[in-house]
């Protein structure tokens, strides 16, 4: 009996410092987000350059443009996971939902870049790339839809409508170079901002 009660109260004390640790953990994932928004937002600007004819550059540039930029990411994205799962709080319930959430997002965009690169080479049709700013701006939305949930926080629901919205807004631009400029603003907005204040928001000692 004296067991009983000794596992009882080991998993009322368990269930305790997770409600502690999920109400006052924030989210981690601020310098992923600024990685993402600097290193695509440069990749962004590099295809616009490209196509409104600034530099001089061959059909196959833009493919290995995006291809570096993946890879740069992929780096820097192994260090910062090796990072953030060392943090208190990494294991809330609210960062594994949100971490969950953005990998989907990664691994969605990655998938839909592959097959409209595979549809491009196929076709001879490169205008087919034309369309991941959209893709990726209604991921990011996605993901900030469940990151607003998970935390009740209404700025992040607001970032999410923005990324919707954003990604409405560069399909205009879709037969023009300036897709890229304006992807790049919105990429600024709905990623490099929020991340920023997820990192201003973390405190040294996360519990």
């Amino acid at each position: 009996m004296a067991r009983d009660n000794q596992a009882i109260q080991d998993d009322i004390a368990y269930m305790r410092a997770l409600a502690h640790e999920g109400r006052h953990a924030p989210l981690l994932a601020g310098p992923i987000l600024v990685a993402a928004a600097i290193i695509f937002g440069i990749a962004s600007l590099g295809q616009w350059v490209m196509q409104a004819g600034l530099v001089e550059a061959g059909p196959w540039a833009p493919l290995w443009l995006w291809v570096g930029a993946g890879v740069v990411f992929t780096a820097v994205l192994t260090v910062l996971i090796g990072r953030i799962k060392a943090r208190p709080g990494a294991h809330s319930s609210a960062n594994r939902a949100v971490g969950a959430a953005w990998s989907g997002v990664g691994y969605g965009i990655f998938a839909t870049w592959l097959a409209l690169a595979a549809l491009s080479v196929k076709t001879g049709n490169w205008s087919w790339m034309a369309v991941m700013p959209t893709v990726v701006l209604v991921a990011y939305g996605s993901a900030w839809m469940i990151g607003a949930a998970m935390t009740r926080t209404r700025w992040m629901g607001w970032t999410a409508l923005l990324a919707y919205v954003g990604g409405v807004a560069v399909a205009w631009f879709i037969d023009s170079p300036a897709i890229y400029l304006v992807f790049t603003v919105i990429l600024i907005a709905v990623a490099l901002i929020p991340g920023l204040i997820l990192m201003r928001q973390e405190p040294a000692e996360v519990i």
